[in-house]
């Protein structure tokens, strides 16, 4: 539609502030939401944060695979930092810490992340110049507003001040995140381009935020079944499952501490409407997916 196309003079600008203009309406729309204030609360369960970080697992293997096959094409090689922003291997860690040693059987791939990832193996396989806006949009978004979704998830959730379960928001390559951003964006926007291209990308950079959302839509719904790989999901079961693993980790856990934590977690779940954790999933999602936009 013409609506959305730019106007040709303006592909002269940079890529990068092109990418965030062509998005801005759905930021705004997102930033209306109650989603960011129930999540501020706290107001996210245990059961909702391991759904998401699932998803992320497979959008993420598949991102990153056809980076490595696209690392040496001059579409995308100026923008290959795998040892700063790589994250499939640290979701491992997450999943393994919540699901166990048996992770890759337990967790779920809704149809709408499946779809997301064939998106990207299409993309890195058949128009390799569009993994750009597929990038830009997850890890500088994870650089920016999932900092914040880190300290939040680590209260809300309880989990240890060491940093298990949140690998994925800790990016050890990067220092100093505003200046590696800058770094990016100026890489990003050296890519040659002609205004057709950066047309395409800016279109895919939508493409990937409205995937991003049907994700969250799909992972709501399972939330609101209480369901978790086609079984029903007790908080409780979580979290023993949980403090296994830091039994495991290290060391046994307490009786007293498991009993009390897994206490306090049942009544917070039963005094909480069933729509105040859907919204905080909703917001979760939402968060991460426009992250890019608190740089």
């Amino acid at each position: 539609p013409t609506s959305f196309l730019l106007p040709f003079p303006s592909m002269s600008r940079d890529l990068s502030e092109l990418m965030k203009e062509a998005t801005k309406e759905v930021h705004e729309q997102a930033e209306n939401t109650p989603f960011m204030k129930n999540f501020q609360k706290g107001q996210v369960s245990l059961h909702e944060f391991k759904l998401v970080t699932a998803s992320l697992y497979f959008v993420y293997s598949a991102l990153e695979e056809e980076i490595e096959h696209n690392k040496n094409n001059p579409v995308y090689a100026p923008v290959y930092f795998p040892a700063e922003l790589h994250r499939k291997a640290a979701l491992e860690k997450d999943l393994e810490y919540f699901y166990g040693s048996n992770w890759r059987e337990e967790i779920p791939c809704p149809e709408a992340t499946q779809k997301y990832v064939e998106r990207l193996h299409y993309v890195g396989k058949k128009h390799p110049e569009l993994l750009v806006a597929h990038a830009y949009t997850r890890y500088l978004g994870d650089l920016s507003g999932g900092q914040v979704l880190k300290k939040i998830a680590q209260k809300a959730l309880e989990l240890p001040s060491t940093g298990e379960g949140l690998a994925f928001f800790t990016f050890d390559g990067v220092s100093n995140a505003t200046k590696f951003k800058q770094l990016y964006r100026s890489r990003m926007n050296a890519l040659d381009m002609d205004a057709a291209t950066k047309q395409r990308v800016l279109e895919e950079a939508k493409k990937a935020f409205l995937l991003n959302i049907q994700v969250f839509e799909a992972l709501q719904e399972l939330v609101s079944k209480g369901q978790e790989n086609g079984h029903p999901v007790q908080l409780k079961t979580e979290l023993r499952t949980r403090n296994a693993n830091k039994s495991h980790e290290h060391g046994p856990v307490s009786g007293k501490e498991t009993e009390r934590t897994d206490k306090r977690h049942t009544e917070t779940q039963s005094n909480t409407p069933l729509i105040r954790w859907i919204l905080a999933l909703s917001f979760l999602v939402t968060t991460v997916a426009v992250g890019l936009f608190a740089m």
